[in-house]
């Protein structure tokens, strides 16, 4: 099989297995750039790559949350921001794992993650 889109990559690697997230993923590489989507994403173009390809070892729960919150819509009700995409509850929870007192949102929202049950459920 010729490979001429990160869509035929993304199909060549995962086979029927390929989640809906990846394909969104590929089409959106395909659209721009691996580098360009990367940004987006917040995360480096090497995870990109390696998801595309079907080879990425880390968390691929957080891809798909980032994944379905940048290109797919997914939100969640946040107790202290109201309704926010499912990519940026990940980034304030991953924030929010330490305490800093850079500013105040950012005290503000360690406070709500600690108490928000999607990172209780994610701790257990």
């Amino acid at each position: 099989m010729t490979v001429t889109t990160p869509l035929d990559l993304a199909r060549s690697c995962w086979g029927d297995t390929i989640p809906d997230y990846v394909v969104v993923l590929a089409e959106e590489c395909g659209r721009s750039s691996q580098s360009a989507v990367a940004k987006r994403l917040n995360r480096s173009a090497t995870l990109v790559s390696n998801v595309l390809r079907n080879k990425y070892s880390g968390d691929m729960a957080a891809v798909e949350d980032v994944v379905r919150g940048v290109f797919m819509g997914r939100s969640v009700t946040c107790p202290a921001l109201g309704r926010i995409t499912t990519a940026a509850c990940r980034d304030w929870r991953a924030k929010g794992k330490t305490f800093s007192n850079e500013n105040s949102e950012r005290v503000r929202m360690f406070k709500a993650c600690r108490n928000c049950p999607l990172a209780r459920k994610e701790a257990a």
